[in-house]
């Protein structure tokens, strides 16, 4: 066009997608690979790990290894799994013929598909999209190790160190903190990155509860479901939903068939207990993930409430459950860890379960 100006913007987007780092490999952010370049902050991460000479160390995602080799140097041997070949091939290089590289194993693969070994700690800064699975995955692996020292996205980690009443306060909250004690250790800006990635961090340590909370995970994934399906919303005005009310009374029906089946056939050998978990409704997303419950009370139920002329026996023994506990007015975002617990123990004697 006349008088207009030629635009090349095509070659500086492929120069954002892939950053060259010094050494003449290039990260990509859309793989999650910003490799921390601050020293110091490397040190800081050391330094609040608590690292025993002793200690064999998980790191997921090492890079280039800036942060294996303080690693290396503080434990005595360090587990390094890196899904980019390319990564693989620098981390040994950089340690071939040192002392370090008979303390240095790599695995290249997929962590969340990987057969994890023995480890005393994990330390890393992780590919932030697979924040939730990986969590979840550490937090089961047996035997369960000391700590984790993980660098996240900051509004998940903040996410997993929430207490009741905080904004962020949510399902995976709940989930994280059954099965570990969470704090948080430090913020960590963007621009301590190479390439920079478009959002703050935060270093957490995870410790696993020992010993662990036991609960059949099925039963208590369903239960959390529904208390954080409207999480500022009266627990009273949640449970008196209809298909809220529906589904808990199919469960109650059938279970309390199998269970007559069950005492008529088996006898009473197991003292009455019986593994519900196995009749899960199959439809049911298990996987346990970040809520998107920001706003959640505009998530309005097409059902809404019972009607009156609806009511049921079985609404009423819903109902009886929350004012023994004195729940039917509190809000499942104010809610502590022992106290969905003790929900769940009043709604299981009651013979109300959730899977």
């Amino acid at each position: 066009m006349a008088g207009g100006k030629m635009k090349k913007e095509k070659p500086k987007a492929a120069a954002k997608a892939a950053a060259p780092y010094q050494g003449g490999i290039s990260f990509h952010k859309s793989k999650g690979q910003h490799i921390l370049k601050n020293p110091l902050l490397v040190d800081s991460i050391i330094q609040k790990s608590g690292i025993k000479s002793t200690d064999v160390i998980l790191e997921i995602g090492p890079g280039t290894g800036n942060l294996t080799k303080k690693l290396l140097e503080c434990g005595k041997m360090v587990i390094a799994v890196e899904l980019d070949p390319r990564m693989v091939l620098e981390l040994q290089r950089r340690f071939q013929d040192t002392p370090y590289s008979s303390r240095l194993k790599v695995i290249q693969g997929d962590v969340l598909k990987t057969e994890l070994p023995y480890f005393d700690i994990c330390v890393a800064n992780i590919p932030y999209q697979i924040s939730s699975p990986l969590t979840f995955k550490l937090l089961n692996h047996q035997p369960s190790f000391r700590c984790a020292i993980i660098m996240f996205q900051r509004e998940f980690a903040m996410r997993l160190v929430a207490q009741p009443g905080d904004k962020l306060y949510c399902r995976l909250t709940v989930n994280t903190q059954l099965l570990a004690r969470v704090s948080h250790l430090l913020k960590v800006g963007k621009n301590n990155f190479r390439p920079p990635p478009k959002v703050d961090s935060s270093v957490v340590r995870i410790e696993p509860r020992k010993p662990r909370i036991e609960v059949k995970q099925k039963e208590w994934d369903g239960f959390l479901r529904i208390c954080f399906n409207r999480k500022n919303k009266t627990l009273g005005s949640i449970f008196r939903q209809k298909s809220v009310l529906s589904l808990l009374e199919k469960n109650y029906k059938t279970l309390c068939s199998l269970n007559i089946l069950q005492q008529s056939s088996v006898g009473n050998d197991d003292d009455g207990v019986f593994d519900y978990s196995r009749f899960g409704n199959s439809n049911e997303d298990q996987t346990m993930e970040v809520d998107d419950d920001g706003d959640d009370e505009e998530m309005d139920m097409e059902d809404g409430d019972v009607e009156e002329g609806e009511a049921s026996e079985f609404k009423g023994k819903v109902m009886g459950v929350l004012k023994e506990g004195d729940f039917e007015e509190k809000r499942s975002s104010k809610l502590t860890l022992q106290e969905f617990l003790y929900l769940l123990s009043l709604f299981n004697k009651a013979g109300i379960h959730f899977s």
